[in-house]
C-alpha cells in the first residue's frame, strides 16, 4: 500500500489551537484510510505535544507554534515546535493525586519512539506512532526506521 501525506501549520500560540491542530490531523488520517485506533492515538499524542508546548514552552516569532505530521505506509510522525522553555521535555513520574505531568508518559506509551530536537532557537518534540489502516488487521509494531 502506498500512502504518503504530510502537513505543516503555524498556529496561534493559544489553547484553542489544540483542537484546531487535532481536527486537521484527524481529517488527514481519516482521508488516508487510517484505522480508528490510529486516528485516536495520533490525535491524543498531538494534543499532548501541543498542550506541553503551550504550557512549558514559549512562542515562535509571531506568537505561533508549528504542528507537523507525515504519514507513511507503516508509521505517522508527529512534531510540534515552539520557542523552547526553561527545562527540557522529559517523562515525569507524578504522584498519584497530582493533576498533571502525565503527557509525555502517554506519548511514550503510544509511540514507537519519540524525542526532542533543539535547533536555532526552536524546540521540537516529535513522536512516531504505528499505523493500522481501516480494513487491515495488520499493525506495525516496530519502526521502519529501525531496520
Amino acid at each position: 500500500m502506498e500512502v504518503s501525506t504530510s502537513s505543516a501549520s503555524l498556529l496561534p500560540y493559544e489553547a484553542s489551537s489544540v483542537g484546531v491542530a487535532r481536527r486537521r490531523l484527524v481529517g488527514d488520517l481519516q482521508a488516508a484510510g487510517a484505522s480508528e485506533v490510529t486516528v485516536c492515538d495520533a490525535g491524543l499524542v498531538l494534543s499532548e505535544l501541543v498542550s506541553n508546548a503551550l504550557r512549558h514552552g514559549s512562542p515562535l516569532p509571531g506568537q505561533t507554534f508549528r504542528a507537523c505530521w507525515r504519514l507513511g505506509p507503516e508509521s505517522v510522525e508527529i512534531a510540534v515546535s515552539d520557542g523552547g522553555g526553561p527545562t527540557a521535555p522529559t517523562v515525569a513520574e507524578p504522584e498519584k493525586l497530582q493533576s498533571g505531568g502525565r503527557g509525555l508518559g502517554i506519548v511514550e506509551r503510544l509511540s514507537l519512539r519519540w524525542g526532542v530536537r533543539d535547533e536555532g532557537g526552536e524546540t521540537t518534540v516529535w513522536a512516531e506512532l504505528p499505523v493500522q489502516y481501516a480494513g487491515s488487521d495488520q499493525l506495525v509494531t516496530a519502526s521502519a526506521w529501525d531496520a
